[in-house]
């Protein structure tokens, strides 16, 4: 099979806070915006990678959601729990002093892990959890 990551759906509450976590602090590109119905979702993914792309979506616009649900959604958003991606750089130390420097919210330092990986997190403006490794 051959089988490759398209891409994958993010959370947002406010596309310009986002916009600007990943356009500016992130560095990445801006590969589409729609606004349909006072929603707004944006798609971005890394530069020279135009086959791998994030979706930042408005959470509340998942069809067939009950209110209850919409509420839990918005409570795990807040706490950071709800959604979460892993990215890579050769250069984790940098990363973080430049994510940090742009006002990142800042989970984890760079550290390394007892399973053999060196990583740091943040959250992006939604609350989602950014973890970062540090590519071989």
């Amino acid at each position: 099979m051959d089988i490759t990551l398209h891409s994958t759906f993010l959370p947002h509450n406010d596309p310009a806070e986002s916009l600007a976590f990943y356009r500016d602090a992130l560095g990445f590109e801006v590969r589409k915006e729609v606004e349909y119905g006072g929603r707004h979702w944006i798609t971005v993914g890394p530069k020279g990678q135009p086959e791998t792309s994030i979706v930042l979506h408005p959470p509340g616009a998942t069809p067939g959601l009950t209110d209850d649900e919409r509420h839990t959604i918005a409570e795990m958003m807040a706490k950071g729990t709800y959604a979460m991606i892993i990215l890579a750089t050769q250069d984790l130390d940098g990363v973080f002093e430049k994510l940090q420097a742009r006002g990142a919210e800042v989970i984890q330092e760079p550290t390394d892990q007892p399973y053999g990986v060196r990583d740091c997190a943040f959250r992006d403006p939604a609350g989602n959890h950014i973890r970062i490794n540090q590519a071989a």
